[in-house]
């Protein structure tokens, strides 16, 4: 995280609403490790500035398929297109858009807790030519009339929410009567232990190879391995939950869902998926071409497919991602 080190007085609480704030104060840095809504900001808002380009999001045939499967896993087809659709802790507008594209969703707002990843979703939708409401806010206090919605979305946002179940009395609240909530790609505690470990390996092993010899043209210069341990750091703050499938359709029933299932995905799509991904980001991005993206995406695609055909006889907290569906009564 790019940290400002020049004197300031004293910095409490989150920015203003509505103001991103990607270079964030050391006082307001201090201040994130013990108050976990600032982290989510100052975090969100620095990852806003290149969050697309780490994770490879794009708004083209390749995110559409992920987007659109990801959400029939686990809701289905029916009862497309979604007149209006809410998402929390949407980021850069990634789920909402695709599933736009995809002909899910007619007409979508976005929330999240950092302003700089709204403002990156509604460039995003500006550039699709697509008309997005966008606002900063809280999942747990969200900011809409009852019953404003038939559809409430997210994707890989509850781990980040303190309170999930009341998140999820949210999420119904904003929904009308037979609504649907559809939350995915949350990470399994088996799953996340496993991948975590990974990256860690493949972070270290990468770094190491690469400082001397005929790889060191593949070292990234010190300061943006020392950014990317900062970022890694603060992850401690703001990735707070893992899942069990069945402790997670349980809360979700306490919250006032029915007709509530669970789907697993990526398993050994997950043991190679984190890695190719660490090692992304330890290399440079300029010695990393077409093809190699293709093997990787590619890979990836396979690989998935092996762990749907698993899926009859794998448990289900053993896969990385658990996503969920509900109604409202």
């Amino acid at each position: 995280m790019s940290i400002d080190t020049t004197p300031s007085a004293p910095t409490t609480g989150a920015p203003a609403p509505g103001a991103p704030n990607p270079h964030a104060s050391a006082d307001e840095v201090e201040a994130a490790w013990s108050d976990t809504k600032l982290a989510q900001v100052l975090y969100h808002d620095w990852e806003a500035q290149t969050y697309d380009e780490k994770w490879s999001i794009s708004f083209d045939e390749r995110c559409i398929d992920y987007a659109r499967d990801r959400f029939t896993a686990v809701a289905g087809e029916s009862g497309w297109p979604y007149g209006r659709s809410l998402e929390i802790g949407a980021g850069t507008g990634f789920f909402t858009l695709n599933l736009m594209l995809a002909g899910v969703i007619d007409k979508g707002t976005v929330t999240d807790i950092s302003p700089g990843m709204v403002e990156v979703a509604k460039r995003n939708a500006d550039s699709l030519g697509f008309s997005l409401d966008g606002q900063a806010a809280d999942a747990e206090e969200l900011p809409f009339p009852d019953e404003s919605f038939d559809l409430v979305i997210g994707h890989a946002v509850i781990h980040h929410i303190p309170d999930v179940e009341k998140a999820f009395r949210e999420m119904f609240r904003v929904l009308r009567p037979g609504g649907r909530v559809v939350i995915c790609g949350e990470p399994t505690k088996r799953g996340d232990f496993v991948a975590r470990r990974l990256s860690r390996l493949t972070w270290w092993a990468t770094t190491h190879a690469t400082r001397f010899g005929p790889l060191k043209e593949w070292s990234r210069p010190a300061e943006e391995l020392d950014e990317s341990s900062r970022a890694a750091a603060l992850e401690a703050v703001v990735d707070l939950h893992t899942f069990e499938p069945d402790e997670l359709e349980r809360t979700v029933l306490r919250a006032g869902g029915v007709n509530v299932r669970t789907a697993t995905e990526e398993l050994t799509a997950s043991w190679f998926g984190w890695p190719v991904r660490t090692f992304e980001a330890a290399v440079p991005e300029d010695k990393l071409g077409m093809r190699w993206r293709m093997f990787a995406y590619k890979s990836w695609l396979r690989l998935s497919a092996l762990d749907k055909a698993l899926t009859p006889v794998v448990p289900k907290g053993l896969y990385y991602n658990v996503s969920i569906a509900a109604t409202k009564p």
